[in-house]
Parts: C-alpha cells; sequence; structure tokens
C-alpha cells in the first residue's frame, strides 16, 4: 500500500521539480499549461473581439509589442502609466500618440486575473496577443515560449528615442539598432515585413511627397500613382500630419507578402522600407519573400521569437502585475 501510495507522490515531487527550474531559469512552451490552463483561449476571444471592433488593431498589437521589446527588453514597461514622480516610456515622443491598444491588454489581462490571479505577466499577455493578431489578419501562428516577468520600471524617453529604430533613418541605423538587440540583417527584413498591415501619420513619409532631400520636389523612386494618392490623403499642409495611410495600400488589413511586392514597385510609403531595395543583401530578401509566401510567413514567426526573447525577466526577478499599468 505504501508503494502504491508513493509512486504518485514521487511523480507529483518531480513534475514540481520540474516547473521550479523552467520558472527560475528559462522560457517554456507549456508554462501556463497547469497554472492557467484556460490562458490562450481568453487571450484568443479578447485579441478577435479588439479586431472585429476596431481592424486597424490587429496592426497595433503587433507594434506595441515591437515598441515593448526593443528599448531594455520585453518587460511590459512600455504599459507602465507616469505618476507625479515616474516618466516612462509611454509618453515618450516615439510612442505618445502613436502607439494604441493599451486598453485592450487591460481587459484580457482584467480576464486572466479572474482566471488565474496573480500568474500570467502583462509581458507574456502582450507577446502572445501580438502573435494572435497576426494570425487572425491572415498571418502565421507560431510556438511562442513563456514565463516571461514584468519588469518594475521602465526606459527614460532618451532610451526610447536612443533604441527605437526610426521610418527617418537610414538602413545601416536601424540595422545597428536590431544588432543591438541580438537580431540580424535578415530580420530587419522580415520584420518590417509586419508593414503588411498598418497605417502610418502622414508626417512619417510627407517629405517624400512634396521635398524630398529638401530639393522641393517628390520622391523621383515612389510609384507616380501612389504618390497621386498620397498627396491627396496628406496635402502638403500641417494640418495633415497626424493623417493616416496605409503602409500596403492593396491589403492594408490582410497578414500577406503584398508588403514585398509593393517594395519592388517602387511602392513602400516610408523611406525606410523602400531603402531595403538600395542594398544587394536586403534586396535578395525581398525578392524571395515578394515570390514565396511560406517562407516570408515561416521565418517572421521565427524572427517574432528571437524579439520576443530580447532581454526577458525570468524566475525571481521583475514581478507578476496584478495592474498592467502600474507596477504590484
Amino acid at each position: 500500500m505504501e508503494k502504491n501510495l508513493s509512486k504518485p507522490f514521487s511523480v507529483f515531487l518531480l513534475w514540481l521539480l520540474s516547473q521550479s527550474v523552467l520558472v527560475c531559469c528559462q522560457l517554456d512552451y507549456k508554462f501556463y499549461d497547469y497554472t492557467c490552463p484556460n490562458l490562450t483561449k481568453i487571450v484568443t476571444y479578447g485579441v478577435w473581439s479588439a479586431i472585429a471592433n476596431d481592424t486597424r488593431m490587429a496592426a497595433s498589437l503587433l507594434r506595441l509589442h515591437f515598441h515593448d521589446c526593443f528599448v531594455n527588453g520585453c518587460d511590459g514597461s512600455l504599459l507602465l502609466d507616469d505618476t507625479s514622480t515616474f516618466k516612462g516610456e509611454k509618453t515618450a515622443l516615439p510612442n505618445i500618440n502613436s502607439v494604441r491598444g493599451y486598453e485592450v491588454i487591460d481587459a484580457i489581462k482584467s480576464n486572466v486575473e479572474k482566471a488565474c490571479p496573480s500568474t500570467v505577466s502583462c509581458t507574456d499577455i502582450v507577446a502572445m496577443v501580438s502573435r494572435h493578431a497576426v494570425y487572425l489578419a491572415g498571418g502565421p501562428y507560431w510556438a511562442l515560449p513563456l514565463g516571461r516577468r514584468d519588469g518594475r520600471t521602465a526606459g527614460s524617453v532618451d532610451e526610447v528615442s536612443q533604441q527605437l529604430p526610426s521610418p527617418f533613418e537610414p538602413l545601416d541605423n536601424i540595422t545597428a539598432k536590431f544588432t543591438s538587440k541580438g537580431l540580424n540583417l535578415k530580420d530587419v527584413v522580415v520584420l518590417s515585413g509586419a508593414h503588411t498591415i498598418g497605417f502610418a501619420q502622414c508626417f512619417t513619409f510627407k517629405s517624400r511627397l512634396f521635398n524630398f532631400d529638401g530639393s522641393g520636389n517628390p520622391d523621383p523612386t515612389l510609384d507616380a500613382s501612389l504618390l497621386q494618392n498620397l498627396r491627396s490623403v496628406c496635402p502638403n499642409q500641417a494640418d495633415s500630419d497626424t493623417k493616416l495611410a496605409p503602409l500596403d495600400p492593396i491589403t492594408s488589413t490582410r497578414f500577406d507578402n503584398t508588403y514585398f511586392r509593393n517594395l519592388l514597385n517602387n511602392s513602400g510609403v516610408l523611406q525606410s522600407d523602400q531603402a531595403l531595395l538600395g542594398d544587394n543583401t536586403t534586396a535578395s530578401m525581398v525578392i524571395n519573400y515578394s515570390r514565396f509566401p511560406y517562407l516570408f510567413s515561416r521565418d517572421f514567426g521565427a524572427s517574432m521569437v528571437k524579439m520576443s526573447n530580447i532581454d526577458v525577466l525570468t524566475g525571481q526577478n521583475g514581478e507578476i502585475r496584478k495592474n498592467c499599468r502600474v507596477i504590484n
């Protein structure tokens, strides 16, 4: 009898020890299987509801994840609200009035807390949300290791400007910022493909329409038809700066490889996107992804996993926030 009783206890003890190792040392694909078994369902429904209400939200949620990870790692610090004694990433110039979707994360986190209190980090929720946003927009679904914890502070305003790639920078600068995060030139091209969905504010590309390189003329490489369309959306007036234009005018809400075909037709909206054709190595990748959608889908998932692992907190580092906007 003792032998029969001890066996299940031994199995439980081994499982408990294995979970401790995972918690303390690494991310794992089954991290919440026992502690929050309905997590994926909760996240999926939350993202589906958000996109059903606003088709732009898929791109916004993907961008939110990118902006969080590129400033001092994937730690949910972008979600923190400013206080009287704390000014964080959310209100830095590249993020304020630009990054959106915080309320979607709040709603999903609230439902997760009801199901599994103090168990799932805001950072893991953001990583899962971006994956589901891509998938529900018609893109790939990738296996995602979990177990990230939330940061207790945020990057400074200067760190946001220094670390986030800008649409006004040359390709070499953008590549250097990717490299500093453990990513490479291939990741630059693949993750730029996220611009197959979403919109850009006019000020991010308006110089290409009216005064490229201070010449008083438009960018000569920009497709004439696209130039005309963008000028109608973004007239040469200051009050048009915050108007929106689709980054992929053909399939702006569907995640596919049209973005790369657009580049080959000189129809990249952002100069930083079109610049991918100015380098032989990146240009060859653009051509391959324009021809083989499966290749893009496969590589995009792989690059997203790499990005979501930038300087993550695990084990006893960081915390599991109960409210994503404030530290515990």
